[in-house]
């Protein structure tokens, strides 16, 4: 491993060291590496010759290990909210105020609430405009994610509300600024009250966005475990797509994403994962443990296979990977797959009507009986696991 690998990692198990929960096991201070041709096991303490997890304790402990190596290596650090985070609403405006160390910001979110029925209402918050029908029963609020942090290019690093709170060269990408963003609008939502209220359930929140906006729905729905349903949408490498598994489908061909690419598209990723898109295969992780950060939690993976650029082959096998979690720990319904036959981007097709519908219906309407074992590959494009798993999954009950 590089030096600049070495430097990096060790900064993050200094972090974790002093972050993860006390119960959870230490780790050595100079682990050695090695390369992870396939995908890395979930259930693997790390450094792998740790052992393995056996129990939903460990599992917590283990989750914090992946999710503070994601934010080092990866996504940047998520602050945690401002103390001090306001709201009033006027019509459908609600608009929120924090406000933490002498520096204020502000922001609006538009909240449409179903025409019926009295509330609280669960809802769903959408990155930037809602591209996925929503079944009677459940609202809709506009997150304005380009107003945390801006993504036009990579001259957008540092610029956005995020950014004015807390400085221009915070270490946050902007899609960590964003799931930053959803936990204030989250506390404003859990804070609000007469005349204020937004009439909000906010046990029953879900989380969407489509393409970019889809990665960084997922990392909102991995990183506040307030959200109850997470449904990224053609989100492609970076979200539901491996980076292993892109750059094995892309082939050297240039027609799928792969990472270092996107570190020159945009400034989701933090600048530390620039010492990384180049070897990926030296990640303790990749992005089926990202989506795993959101179990036990419900997930609804929505991609495309007419779109090459996302990866869909990445996508299927990442989130057919990621799925072992949720079965490990005894709720394999609670997430689900589907990737469609080729339709236009972002233009949700008739073909997952159903596979959304039950995942609405039993995760923010608390309908019970509804069947979420959802598993959908519709083109038939395949994915061999056993080339890219070598791990199996353990029964992770109760210690």
């Amino acid at each position: 491993m590089a030096p600049a690998h070495r430097l990096v990692l060790g900064l993050a198990l200094s972090f974790l060291y002093t972050n993860v929960q006390a119960q959870c096991p230490t780790l050595p201070a100079s682990p050695s590496l090695e390369t992870i041709a396939t995908l890395p096991d979930p259930f693997s303490w790390y450094p792998a010759q740790d052992g393995r997890i056996s129990s939903a304790d460990d599992w917590a402990c283990r989750r914090e290990h992946i999710a503070t190596l994601l934010q080092q290596l990866e996504l940047g650090e998520k602050p945690p909210t401002p103390p001090n985070v306001t709201a009033t609403l006027s019509g459908d405006t609600f608009s929120i105020m924090a406000s933490e160390s002498g520096k204020s910001i502000s922001f609006d979110v538009s909240i449409s609430q179903p025409s019926s029925g009295t509330g609280p209402y669960p809802a769903i918050i959408a990155y930037g405009a809602l591209s996925i029908p929503l079944p009677d029963g459940v609202a809709t609020i506009i997150f304005p994610n380009d107003d945390i942090a801006q993504q036009t290019d990579t001259s957008s690093r540092g610029k956005g509300l995020f950014y004015d709170l807390y400085g221009a060269d915070h270490p946050a990408s902007a899609m960590t600024a964003w799931a930053w963003g959803v936990s204030v609008l989250i506390d404003a939502l859990e804070s609000a009250s007469e005349p204020e209220t937004a009439n909000i359930d906010t046990t029953r929140l879900g989380v969407t966005g489509c393409s970019r906006n889809g990665k960084g729905a997922l990392v909102a729905g991995a990183f506040d475990e307030r959200i109850a349903l997470t449904i990224p949408q053609e989100s492609g490498t970076g979200g539901t797509g491996c980076w292993r598994l892109a750059e094995a489908e892309d082939g050297g061909s240039g027609s799928v994403q792969t990472a270092p690419e996107i570190i020159g598209e945009n400034v989701w990723f933090s600048t530390s994962f620039e010492e990384y898109v180049n070897d990926v295969e030296v990640l303790p992780f990749d992005h089926h443990l990202l989506a795993g950060l959101v179990a036990p939690r419900a997930l609804l993976s929505l991609d495309n296979a007419g779109y090459e650029w996302l990866g869909p082959w990445s996508s299927l096998g990442c989130m057919r990977a990621a799925r072992s979690v949720w079965e490990a720990l005894g709720v394999k319904d609670h997430m689900g797959y589907s990737l469609s036959s080729d339709h236009a981007h972002c233009s949700f097709p008739a073909e997952q009507d159903e596979d959304l519908d039950v995942f609405m219906r039993r995760f923010l309407l608390g309908e019970e009986g509804v069947d979420t074992d959802v598993e959908k590959d519709y083109p038939g494009l395949g994915f061999d696991s056993s080339a890219w798993v070598d791990w199996d999954v353990p029964v992770l009950g109760d210690e």
